[in-house]
C-alpha cells in the first residue's frame, strides 16, 4: 500500500513538472520535430525562417535565422533550448553557453541519425514514448525506400543549390544521404563542407547522369553543355518539395518524393 501511495505522489509531482517545461526552439526543423511529437504545448519561443506549422503560429518569435534576439529569449525564461548550430552565429552560441541554460544540440548528417535525434529530443521533452513511436515508423519507411530503390551501380547525381555562384551539397549534408537512399550518389560526396562552391568545369568532369535543382531556369542553363550525360538523357529534374531542406520527420516523405522523381519506374 505504501508503494502504491508513493507512486501516486511521484506521478502527481512529475506530470505537472513536465507539463510546465518551457522550451525554445532555435531552428525551424527542430520546431517541426516538436510538433511531430505532439508537444507544441511545451514551446514558448521559436526562431523564424519561413512559414510555420499551424500549431505554433502564435508562439513568440526569438528572432530570425542567424539573428537571435537574446533579450526576448531570456524574457521567456526557457528550461530547455533546442539548437541547430548553423541557425545561430558563433558569438551568440558562446553567449548561450555562458547563460547555462540546458541545451540540446541537433545536427544530423544522415536520415538514420535524424531518427535517433528525434528519439533523443522526445526524451528531453519528457515524452520518450512519442519519440520511440515516431522514430520506429520513420525507420520502417526508410528501410522500405532503401529496398525499393537499391541499385548495384548508383546513379551519378549533381544536386544544385544555387547557380551564381554555383553551390551544391557535400557528403556530410543530410541531402547527400537522401540521395543514397534513392539509389543515387552525390557526385560531390567527397567534399566535406555542407554547401561547397564548385565550378562548372568540375561538374562537367564528374559527368552526372541526373541534375537536380529547385529552379527551372537553372536547369535549362545546363543545355549549354550537351556533352553531360544528364543533358543527353534530358534528366534535368525540378525538385519542388522544400521538405528536403528541413531535417525533421517529414523529410522521410520528402525523400520518398525525391526517389520517385529520380526513378519513377521503380
Amino acid at each position: 500500500m505504501r508503494r502504491l501511495w508513493l507512486a501516486v505522489v511521484l506521478l502527481a509531482v512529475t506530470a505537472p513538472a513536465l507539463a510546465s517545461l518551457r522550451v525554445v526552439s532555435l531552428a525551424p526543423s527542430l520546431s517541426e520535430i516538436v510538433v511531430e511529437l505532439d508537444s507544441a504545448d511545451l514551446l514558448v519561443g521559436v526562431l523564424d525562417a519561413g512559414e510555420r506549422p499551424a500549431q505554433i503560429s502564435n508562439i513568440p518569435s526569438v528572432g530570425r535565422y542567424g539573428q537571435l534576439d537574446m533579450e526576448q529569449l531570456l524574457s521567456l525564461k526557457p528550461d530547455l533550448l533546442l539548437l541547430w548550430p548553423g541557425s545561430v552565429g558563433p558569438a551568440q552560441r558562446d553567449q548561450l553557453k555562458r547563460l547555462g541554460i540546458p541545451t540540446f544540440v541537433a545536427e544530423p548528417h544522415s536520415l538514420d541519425q535524424l531518427s535517433t535525434q528525434i528519439e533523443a529530443i522526445a526524451t528531453q521533452l519528457g515524452r520518450p514514448e512519442r519519440g520511440v513511436k515516431l522514430a520506429t515508423d520513420l525507420r520502417q519507411k526508410l528501410g522500405d525506400l532503401r529496398q525499393r530503390y537499391h541499385r548495384e551501380v548508383p546513379l551519378r547525381v549533381f544536386y544544385q543549390v544555387w547557380d551564381k555562384p554555383l553551390y551544391t551539397v557535400g557528403g556530410g549534408q543530410i541531402i547527400s544521404d537522401a540521395l543514397e537512399v534513392c539509389g543515387a550518389r552525390n557526385v560531390f560526396s567527397d567534399l566535406t563542407l555542407p554547401a561547397p562552391q564548385v565550378s562548372i568545369e568540375a561538374v562537367l568532369q564528374r559527368d552526372p547522369e541526373v541534375i537536380l535543382a529547385g529552379d527551372q531556369a537553372q536547369l535549362k542553363a545546363w543545355n549549354a553543355w550537351p556533352q553531360v550525360a544528364a543533358v543527353k538523357q534530358q534528366q534535368l529534374l525540378l525538385v519542388t518539395d522544400k521538405g528536403l531542406e528541413r531535417p525533421s520527420g517529414q523529410m522521410i516523405d520528402a525523400t520518398a518524393k525525391l526517389c520517385q522523381l529520380i526513378a519513377p519506374s521503380q
